[in-house]
Parts: C-alpha cells; sequence; structure tokens
C-alpha cells in the first residue's frame, strides 16, 4: 500500500491514548490492521463469551459464522480503501458456545503504527435486532389479516346489499302488487283505507331497503363509476345533515379504476364523511376529484371544527382505517387539520 511508512507486524497491545478509559468502556472497543485483531477491550471481548486475549493476535473470520465471514472482510476491505472510510453494520459473531449473536459494528479507518488499520465500536444487537424482526413480521401479518378482513368484509356487503335488493326488495314488491289487487277489489271505506296505509307502508319499507342496499354497497361502484357514487353521497349526506356540499368531478368524470381501487377509494371518502356529519359541525364540504399524472386524487375540505391530527390517529380506528385503506392500493392519505381551522383530506393512488 502506497500509503505505508512501516511494514512492522500488529503488536500484541497497541498504545491508545486514554486506554484506562477505554478499558472501562461500556461499548465494545477493537482495532484490526491485516485482518488480525490488534486490541480488543474486555467489553468488545465479552460480547461473545473471550476476554481479551482470546481474540488480540488472532484473524477476525475466527469469531464470525462460516456464511457471514466474506461480508465481513469485503466491509472491512471496502472501508481500508476508503470507500466508505466508515461504515455501520451488523455481523454475524459467533460466540465461545457455538451459538450465533448479532453485533452491531461501526468501523473507521485510522492510522495505527504507521499504516491503515480499522478502529471500532461493537454493541451486542442479538435481542434488540430479533425484537425488530419480529415486530416487523407482525406488522405485515397484521396488514395481510387486516386486507384479508377488508376484502372479506367487502365480499359480506355486496352479498348483503344483493340479497336486500333483489331478495327482500322482491317479496315487498310482490306483497306491495297483491295489496294493489286488493285495493281494486274491496269495496268497504275501512278496508280500503286500511289497504291503502298497507300499499304506503309497503313502499316506504321498499325505499327503506333501497337505500340500505345502496349504503352496503353503491351500485355506481359495480359499474366502476366512481364519481357517480361519490356524487349520490353526497346529494343523501345534504339532505340528511343538511350540511351543504359543492362537488367538482369534471377532470375525473370519464376515469375508470380497477375495483379494489374504486372500491378502497369510495371507503376513505364515505368514512370521512361519515366522520364530518359526526364531528365537525361543518356548515359546507367542498370535494374535489381530478386525475394528476397518472393518479386519482380526491381531496375534500369541510370548514368545521377540526382536530389535533396527531392525537386523532393514536385513538380513532377510522381514521386508522382510512390510513390502512390507502396503503392497501399504494395510495398516500394526507389529513391537514388543526382546531378550529377545519379540515383537509387529500387521498392519492395510482391508477392501475
Amino acid at each position: 500500500m502506497s500509503d505505508d511508512v512501516s511494514n512492522t507486524g500488529c503488536p500484541e497491545f497497541p498504545d491508545i491514548p486514554y486506554q484506562a478509559i477505554i478499558e472501562q468502556s461500556l461499548a465494545g472497543i477493537y482495532v484490526l490492521q491485516d485482518e488480525i485483531f490488534c486490541y480488543a477491550n474486555a467489553t468488545f471481548a465479552g460480547i461473545a463469551g473471550y476476554k481479551p486475549e482470546d481474540l488480540i493476535g488472532h484473524h477476525v473470520s475466527e469469531f464470525v459464522q462460516p456464511d457471514f465471514i466474506e461480508t465481513v472482510l469485503q466491509s472491512y476491505r471496502r472501508r481500508l480503501a476508503g470507500n466508505p472510510p466508515s461504515e455501520r453494520f451488523v455481523s454475524r459473531a459467533r460466540h465461545k458456545d457455538g451459538r450465533t449473536i448479532l453485533i452491531e459494528i461501526h468501523g473507521t479507518r485510522t492510522i495505527y503504527k504507521g499504516r491503515y488499520a480499522m478502529a471500532g465500536i461493537g454493541i451486542e444487537a442479538t435481542d434488540r435486532i430479533r425484537n425488530e424482526e419480529e415486530l416487523r413480521r407482525s406488522r405485515e401479518q397484521l396488514q395481510q389479516l387486516t386486507a384479508y378482513t377488508t376484502a372479506k368484509l367487502e365480499d359480506q356487503r355486496r352479498a348483503f346489499a344483493r340479497d336486500v335488493h333483489d331478495e327482500l326488495g322482491g317479496m315487498l314488491s310482490a306483497l306491495k302488487m297483491d295489496a294493489t289487487r286488493v285495493m281494486r277489489r274491496v269495496d268497504s271505506d275501512e278496508l280500503r283505507e286500511m289497504t291503502r296505509d298497507l300499499l304506503t307502508l309497503a313502499q316506504q319499507t321498499i325505499d327503506a331497503a333501497k337505500r340500505i342496499s345502496e349504503e352496503l354497497r353503491p351500485s355506481a361502484l359495480d359499474h366502476l363509476d366512481l364519481p357517480l357514487a361519490i356524487t349520490r353521497d353526497l346529494e343523501a349526506f345534504t339532505r340528511r345533515s343538511g350540511v351543504a356540499h359543492e362537488l367538482n368531478a369534471r377532470q375525473a368524470s370519464t376515469l375508470r379504476l380497477s375495483p379494489k381501487r374504486a372500491t378502497a377509494i369510495y371507503r376513505v371518502f364515505h368514512e370521512a364523511l361519515t366522520n364530518v356529519a359526526r364531528h365537525s359541525g361543518a356548515r359546507t364540504v367542498h370535494v374535489v376529484l381530478s386525475l394528476e399524472q397518472e393518479r386519482f386524487v380526491l381531496d375534500l375540505r369541510d370548514d368545521g371544527s377540526g382536530f389535533d391530527a396527531s392525537a386523532a390517529f393514536d385513538r380513532s380506528l377510522g381514521l386508522l382505517h382510512m390510513r390502512e385503506r390507502a396503503r392497501e392500493i399504494g395510495g398516500d392519505l394526507r389529513i391537514e387539520t388543526s382546531p378550529g381551522r377545519g379540515t383537509r383530506l387529500v387521498l392519492s393512488a395510482p391508477l392501475l
């Protein structure tokens, strides 16, 4: 190496400044030169069940699991060449009893005895890394379970909506027709009045069945016309709540989405609208549907009371549900709000 000024071998113990402090350090400290341990404090050696003298003078590969030796040596050589001179990684070390332990290493190229060497800090991280990995797997499993539950719930909603619309609606229509035939045959004013009330009740029940069916699964979604489903929801929302609405869907009127994305976007919209009705005290809701760079964008704003978003996400299942719906379709959900300043929800999702 052109920078070498000495070809002397690695001494048993280097002359390290502040050695007393280093020896008592709670962090493991080591020095490698020519892939040989020149120094290891008691903490570093103890991570793997050794004493410092068990490491010093030995090749680093003796203390690494066989399947990870090449990775460690490549990292050592990269840092020695200055590419990069400093690196943080996790080593699969071999404990004295043979088991695998994980050591988080932060090594930096330095000059020792006139030649390049590697000085670093090592921290035992087996439990932490395994706990993090277990947490990551648990989150993935939870996301998979959530996606499965959401899909099953949507299937059930679709089935219930079909049963209410087709079977219950069909039976109610038959009841109404029978009542109509009875109406034509009665000659008593009292029976005629009773039959008229029965017809009114039958029609009200038919209307209720249609409304329940639409709330379970808007028929427009099955034709992939998301803007139409949102338009109908807003009109019903204004009738029920008295909150005025404005809708701009000109840029999305002919847009077509996959059934999964259309359904997820609609459910986020529906949950947001429900939150407006329940909590905001808003007078007006503004909704914009648009297409921006091959992404569908839902922008919903209200002039209500707003809320503390950071605290709400921790306790609101509805907000967590919206965030999960967005994640499932590769979308981005942003909520801008603060107490007294209204709320804006923006959902951006890819078209395909």
